[in-house]
């Protein structure tokens, strides 16, 4: 896939000590995710939608009453993963984030606009690929504005860590505002 999961798993140890977070994982089937989640040391709880294509805020809800919101200041959710469904509802959350790799194409902002018009962040990720894959990351980045002028844009290699830092730094950020 874009590397979701691989980006939440190096956010969550490299940010654990820092801030106090529980992830919400949805997936159609499998509790994968989850357990690479739970592997870190952060809470985490598995929704799966069975033949849904996306999490509603019915089942985040649900899903929330697992944690103790008074102590934590970031709960992610990764919804499942699809550039189409999710962009359409709204679970409650302050920052829609989404997640591209250098070797899905530079054209999903204009195929998948909705997705990229809700979003405040693109991470685009997979960026130590970019020798290797016919992929125009600028072109990518302008069509990512043209949808939404307002999208930051992190070039990110949840693999490497290049650019991971910038990405740590905006979500510390958000976290202050709260």
């Amino acid at each position: 896939g874009s590397g979701k999961t691989t980006i939440l798993e190096q956010t969550l140890l490299n940010l654990k000590g820092k801030m106090r977070f529980a992830v919400i994982e949805g997936d159609q089937q499998t509790d994968n995710d989850a357990v690479r989640i739970a592997a870190t040391g952060v809470p985490v709880r598995q929704v799966n939608t069975g033949s849904g294509c996306h999490l509603d805020a019915h089942m985040v809800s649900h899903a929330v009453e697992a944690f103790d919101l008074d102590n934590l200041d970031v709960l992610l959710i990764e919804n499942v993963g699809n550039l189409v469904c999710p962009a359409a509802f709204d679970l409650g959350e302050n920052h829609k984030v989404v997640v591209l790799s250098v070797t899905e194409g530079e054209d999903k902002p204009l195929k998948y606009p909705a997705m990229f018009h809700n979003a405040d962040v693109m991470l685009l990720n997979k960026i130590d690929l970019l020798p290797h894959v016919d992929f125009d990351a600028a072109k990518c980045k302008e069509m990512a504005r043209r949808v939404n002028p307002d999208i930051r844009i992190f070039d990110v290699s949840s693999k490497t860590g290049e650019g991971m830092d910038d990405w740590y730094r905006w979500l510390e950020s958000r976290t202050r505002e709260k």
